[in-house]
């Protein structure tokens, strides 16, 4: 059986900022992957009535992430 866990994101009062250089989406159409000028890479779940939801950042990069791409098998 499959278990599905939300996303949580923890920070201050307010959101850290992710202006968008760059985006990919991935083969299945399932998921969205963004990366921004602030060094961060996010995944975003896309629904079948393309309705948009958070799923991961990852942060680590020490500047902006300006290309996106899929990694051969």
């Amino acid at each position: 059986m499959k278990t599905s866990v939300p996303a949580v994101a923890v920070w201050g009062k307010t959101a850290p900022s992710h202006s968008i250089t760059a985006v990919m989406i991935t083969d299945d159409q399932q998921t969205i992957v963004t990366g921004s000028q602030e060094g961060q890479i996010c995944l975003w779940d896309l629904s079948s009535d393309l309705k948009i939801s958070s799923k991961e950042i990852l942060f680590g990069h020490t500047t902006s992430v300006t290309c996106l791409a899929k990694a051969r098998e």
